[in-house]
């Protein structure tokens, strides 16, 4: 198998590739080509074509699905940043900032329909397989997003809430991914749903990370301010968790979050979090569904080289600082 920095590579060249109409057109267009020139981590389309290359020894069958995967990644960006505010996503302006509101709904539309049109791109034998593991995640990213909505307004929110929101918002999509590549590869069933559940398993690893990211990180390593959960009122792990210490937290804890949003709330909030050792409890809960993601790893049929390509990916994407 190639090194995880060849595969991100296949998928910046393949994302270059991809040709969009310009002319009177360009307003639609102009966007979407923004978003997908931002960069990132590429981890669901290399996890596409990792997943293919492991079960079939040939990608290239996978490049135009993984490349809709990516798509659909972003188009829930686009909509995500204007349903959170977003200003800066990777170090720069947002697509509804830079364009506007319409421009980021509207462009993000025609997103999902290019990303379902790649996604398609697969041999008759497999197109139900995969769209059916396509839609259904679709399903779970919205249904996660809803919640991860009211969350913001909820009185009272417990882990187990918390843990069935990301892993609809985040790991249904990371497991999604390597599964497509999976059956894109010839995997069984039972091989490609195991995959599913290392990609859910380290999606969830992967959130929790982020969470802590968003108020411990380092925001020239980040790409975007830190605080931005607790200015926009997330409930994220570490609030969640925090929550259930004692009454008496969560007392401190929502009084913190009556404070306006700006650099007064964040460090009163960050100083509580600090206080709670959020920050271990954090580590210790990524090392967990880490150590759950390789388990559902290790049961499939994988060779040991396959094996340990997917264990390095997830230790990349887990233990990131950006």
């Amino acid at each position: 198998m190639k090194s995880i920095a060849d595969y991100s590579t296949d998928i910046e060249n393949g994302i270059r590739s991809l040709e969009f109409p310009g002319g009177n057109l360009s307003t639609l267009y102009e966007p979407i080509k923004y978003a997908l020139s931002a960069g990132g981590k590429r981890i669901r389309p290399v996890l596409v074509l990792m997943g293919a290359d492991a079960f079939g020894k040939d990608m290239t069958k996978a490049m135009r699905p993984a490349i809709g995967i990516e798509t659909f990644h972003n188009f829930t960006l686009l909509h995500d940043d204007v349903m959170d505010k977003s200003s800066v996503r990777r170090g720069r302006p947002t697509v509804h900032k830079k364009y506007d509101e319409n421009a980021a709904i509207l462009s993000g539309d025609t997103m999902l329909t290019l990303a379902t049109q790649l996604v398609a791109e697969v041999e008759d034998d497999k197109l139900r397989r995969v769209l059916d593991t396509f839609n259904d995640m679709a399903i779970k990213v919205y249904e996660g997003q809803r919640l991860d909505m009211d969350f913001e307004t909820a009185e009272t929110i417990n882990l187990s809430n918390y843990l069935e929101m990301i892993a609809g918002k985040t790991g249904s999509l990371i497991g999604a991914a390597v599964k497509i590549g999976a059956i894109i590869g010839g995997a069984s069933e039972e091989d490609a749903q195991k995959m599913y559940e290392y990609g859910v398993m380290t999606g969830l690893a992967f959130q929790i990370q982020d969470d802590w990211l968003d108020t411990f990180g380092d925001s020239t390593t980040f790409g975007k301010p830190i605080g931005g959960d607790i200015n926009n009122g997330k409930k994220t792990y570490l609030y969640v968790a925090a929550l259930e210490e004692s009454n008496q937290t969560a007392a401190a804890l929502r009084a913190a979050y009556e404070i306006p949003s700006g650099e007064m709330r964040v460090k009163t909030v960050t100083r509580l979090f600090e206080k709670l050792g959020m920050s271990e409890k954090c580590k210790k809960a990524v090392g967990h569904y880490s150590s759950k993601a390789l388990k559902a790893l290790n049961s499939t049929s994988l060779g040991a080289e396959e094996k340990e390509a997917f264990k390095k990916l997830a230790e990349k994407l887990i233990g990131r600082k950006k």
